[in-house]
């Protein structure tokens, strides 16, 4: 079994998909660890339309135009509902940062069950609302393409390419 170290290592952004389909058990299980993700002040605010249909996806590629997305076989489109967000003092609506925690949580599930995800904000956002026909109040805030990954060596080494750890780490002070 992986650490939780191993398995955050192990996980990058697959742009190559091979044809095969997501097991419908896989995908429920990648699901519910979403899920169960926190949010903030527990609102809840997450919202996942799971992209399977072929015409859907092809329309959907369109508001992201590149090669690979329409290769993988499932694209999760996180919505946030706004009118749930949890709102600081100052006004700070936290609802793209719970989208974050629970997509992050469904990238590193994916890895688990040996998938692969692309967290994908470069889209139009305002084609997305209309295909999917939202209200206004529910933002289209990321894409995650999943699937099985054909895997290409400059992918999988890419990801490892980080800050020194004291570069990003500071204890008590900045």
């Amino acid at each position: 079994m992986l650490t939780f170290l191993e398995l955050a290592k192990s996980r990058y952004s697959v742009r190559n998909y091979l044809p095969l389909p997501v097991e419908e058990e896989k995908l429920q299980y990648i699901l519910e660890c979403g899920r169960i993700a926190p949010s903030a002040a527990n609102f809840q605010p997450c919202i996942i339309d799971v992209v399977r249909d072929s015409e859907l996806k092809k329309q959907l590629a369109g508001t992201y135009n590149r090669e690979w997305f329409r290769q993988a076989p499932v694209v999760l489109v996180f919505l946030g509902d706004h009118n749930l967000g949890w709102k600081r003092s100052d006004g700070k609506d936290h609802t793209d940062i719970d989208i974050a925690i629970m997509a992050d949580h469904i990238t590193l599930a994916a890895t688990e069950q040996g998938l692969g995800t692309c967290w994908i904000c470069n889209f139009d956002a305002v084609k997305c609302r209309l295909l999917l026909n939202l209200p206004d109040h529910i933002e289209p805030i990321a894409y995650l393409s999943l699937g099985y990954p054909a895997v290409s060596t400059d992918q999988t080494s890419r990801h490892l390419k980080r800050k020194p750890f004291e570069e990003i780490i500071k204890f008590d002070q900045f």
